[in-house]
């Protein structure tokens, strides 16, 4: 009697691999939108930003680079800046690695 049991479970299971494709679908979608909201939004909201921080620079102003050195912005060119980092000590950045535009006077402070 055993033998009946075992067939009448492996009937009422269904073939393998038969489940239906509506399931996998009602996985796939909160986990795409998971990821948009989480991951790529936020990354363009963050390139956005700084494409508009780099756009706005100007002589005069205090930045801080990529590397972590401060410095004056001298002169602005299009992909270029020449950036004072010390008393007669000018050094060329591209404008991508500037970070932060710092308010005035805050290298003097320093």
């Amino acid at each position: 009697m055993d033998w009946l049991i075992s067939t009448a479970a492996a009937q009422a299971a269904g073939a393998p691999g038969s489940t239906g494709g509506y399931g996998s679908l009602l996985i796939m979608v909160p986990m795409i939108l998971a990821f948009y909201f989480l991951l790529i939004r936020p990354q363009n909201k963050r390139a956005k930003e700084h494409r508009a921080l780099v756009e706005s620079l100007q002589t005069g102003a205090e930045v801080v680079t990529g590397g972590g050195i401060l410095g004056k912005v001298t002169d602005v060119a299009d992909q270029v800046l020449s950036v004072e980092i010390a008393e007669g000590v000018i050094i060329k950045v591209q404008r991508h690695t500037i970070t932060q535009i710092l308010p005035k006077g805050t290298i003097k402070a320093i």
